[in-house]
């Protein structure tokens, strides 16, 4: 069983063609610029949030908070005042139950990709979903991800997909560990090993204010030598926590200053 925050059924921004976007709860980081946190942690059934339902659309079943989709009027109050960096509103799905969703779909879809949250923390989960997605309904398989997981030790997940979207947010380790928490050794070793064996579709950076952003781009490029693509993701302060704008201002990058970057891509 896997815990899923979302389900986009058709996506034009998550790899080529028209996608489902699958979208994971919980992750290994905790970037500084995240705008969606709610997906960092899973719930922990305080219940804080029931109070807070204008429609009575969250209630306690068994201990557990339970999440009524169909009265569910989307207001978000509920992941306004949770203090968990989580949300109740998400589903578990067994392989069969998640395959059942995406195969509804699959005939107006060129494949999907599962993001987060951090997917790949549902390893087998996601080996066993791609195999059976791949089979039986001929679609192609990706992966976005932090590259915080060893891929190294996930051979059998790694060549069950087709591409991955890996991101790298600073080459600096110092900074890495000061935006997300966690060392970058682990996510470059991933960039070189799925260069290697040619899985990569694109890597992506977020350009925020007070990063390294230079240092980046010009290192990340010099790595990937045009073998895939390279986005880089301007920070936006919609969806970030506060800790997070008090580090990276109100405002983005000047459109100037982002053009800059383009001579080393």
């Amino acid at each position: 069983m896997a815990v899923v925050n979302k389900i986009i059924p058709f996506s034009c921004i998550d790899g080529p063609g028209n996608r489902t976007a699958i979208f994971f709860q919980e992750c290994n980081f905790k970037c500084t610029y995240c705008h969606n946190p709610e997906t960092i942690k899973k719930c922990i059934n305080c219940t804080k949030c029931i109070s807070v339902c204008p429609v009575k659309a969250l209630e306690v079943k068994d201990e557990k908070v339970v999440w009524n989709e169909k009265i569910c009027v989307q207001c978000d109050n509920c992941i306004r005042v949770c203090n968990n960096l989580s949300t109740p509103k998400t589903k578990e799905f067994s392989v069969d139950e998640l395959f059942n969703e995406i195969k509804e779909i699959s005939p107006f879809i060129q494949g999907i990709t599962v993001s987060g949250g951090e997917c790949t923390l549902n390893a087998d989960f996601l080996i066993g979903l791609f195999k059976k997605v791949k089979e039986e309904l001929d679609l192609t398989c990706f992966v976005d991800t932090n590259g915080g997981i060893d891929l190294t030790n996930y051979e059998e997940l790694v060549d069950v997909t087709d591409k991955f979207m890996l991101d790298v947010k600073s080459i600096d380790e110092n900074e890495h560990i000061k935006i997300t928490g966690i060392s970058n050794n682990i996510v470059l070793k991933n960039l070189k090993y799925l260069l290697d064996k040619n899985k990569l579709y694109e890597v992506r950076t977020v350009i925020a204010p007070n990063l390294k952003n230079e240092k980046t781009v010009k290192e990340v490029s010099n790595i990937i030598k045009n073998k895939c693509k390279y986005k880089l993701n301007v920070y936006r302060k919609h969806g970030v926590r506060k800790e997070g704008i008090d580090f990276h201002g109100e405002t983005s990058l000047s459109e100037e200053e982002i053009n800059k970057f383009k001579k080393y891509i």
